[in-house]
């Protein structure tokens, strides 16, 4: 992997990770950029303990631009993007219009390839392997900044979700407090450790293992399952079989492995209702995407890492959440009263009979 790093015409950073060595990025941006202007700012809730980003300036960022206007595509024919190589690997670079910034995080975009029309899916191993090398490179590098606690890696995938922007990438938020749902975890370790002297993690990965009907796919090194008391109608975790507190911290093997494991899980996520009524769905911003006789599931994948400076570090399991809010063809899971008033979710799907779906579509 090159790492090329330079500025865009505002003063962000924008960073190229290349898979060959003699790739030059020496492009120029040549955009009339006004300084980025933000107005985010974090604000504590009193009665749940939590925090809210307050991130007016969003009002205004790109929304369902058509494919010839799409500003994560590389600048060419004399269009200009916000990345102006006239093509690439993976370009990261910082969101201009960010929910976190200055003292209160950092918020990053990640283009998974230059191709507008593809998926993290539709990439080879090599291209998977990349993205895996940016999201830890910049896990070390955000790591280290001033006053940032956690490093969050996600993709959402598909207008269900409320993309803006259709082609294939993901973000990197940089957090200035620990997250609520990582706090909710680490109070659990805790009390798994105070009450058996076990580790949480091991125990339930150990515990899927044993069990078998929710276990969707098993490697080497990573093992994909749906969870006991999952919360969406198709949602699995993956984890890697020796335990890492984050990205930085799996070996060779596990990050050899790790993009036939995911790519696997993605492509069964696209097939889970094909054939069902699902249908072809167009890509956000124009196109019909590369596989147009299966249907693109929406999802969101996100990978959770152990908080920077978090005691007991170690004891935390990196794995990555992938799950999607449609539960059959034709229809969302939506958040309404008691998910969304009372945090307690209500899913229609038997975890068991997700993952046999899952395992069934391995063959289709």
């Amino acid at each position: 992997m090159k790492k090329t790093t330079t500025r865009l015409a505002d003063g962000r950073e924008l960073i190229y990770y290349d898979m060959r060595d003699d790739a030059v990025r020496d492009e120029l941006d040549h955009r009339p950029l006004d300084p980025v202007a933000t107005a985010s700012e974090i604000r504590h809730d009193r009665l749940l303990g939590d925090s809210v980003a307050i991130a007016s300036h969003r009002q205004a960022r790109t929304y369902h631009p058509p494919a010839d206007e799409c500003p994560l595509c590389p600048s060419r024919d004399g269009r200009l993007s916000e990345i102006p190589a006239p093509d690439y690997d993976v370009a990261v670079f910082e969101n201009r219009f960010p929910s976190l910034a200055g003292d209160s995080g950092r918020c990053e975009v990640v283009c998974f390839t230059a191709d507008h029309d593809a998926s993290f899916a539709d990439l080879t191993e090599e291209q998977a392997a990349l993205v895996l090398e940016a999201w830890t490179d910049r896990t070390a590098e955000l790591s280290q900044l001033p006053g940032v606690e956690q490093v969050f890696c996600f993709e959402n995938r598909g207008a269900e979700i409320g993309v803006t922007l259709g082609h294939p990438h993901g973000q990197i938020y940089a957090y200035p407090f620990v997250t609520p749902r990582t706090e909710r975890m680490l109070t659990s370790l805790a009390a798994h450790r105070e009450a058996t002297g076990g580790n949480l993690f091991d125990d339930t990965v150990a515990d899927e293992l044993a069990d078998g009907r929710r276990i969707v796919l098993e490697g080497e090194h990573w093992v994909v399952f749906v969870p006991y008391a999952a919360h969406w109608p198709y949602e699995v975790h993956l984890y890697p079989k020796r335990r890492v507190p984050d990205l930085l911290a799996l070996d060779e093997a596990a990050r050899t492995e790790f993009p036939q494991i995911y790519l696997e899980v993605l492509r069964r996520f696209d097939r889970i209702f094909a054939g069902r009524g699902g249908g072809s769905e167009a890509v956000p911003g124009g196109g019909s995407g590369k596989r147009a006789d299966t249907a693109r599931t929406p999802y969101i994948a996100a990978w959770h890492q152990a908080p920077v400076r978090a005691e007991h570090r170690g004891e935390f399991a990196l794995h990555l959440e992938l799950f999607t809010i449609r539960r059959t063809s034709g229809k969302l899971k939506f958040l309404a009263g008691s998910e969304s008033g009372m945090n307690v979710f209500i899913n229609d799907v038997p975890p068991e009979a997700a993952a046999e779906r899952l395992r069934e579509v391995a063959s289709e």
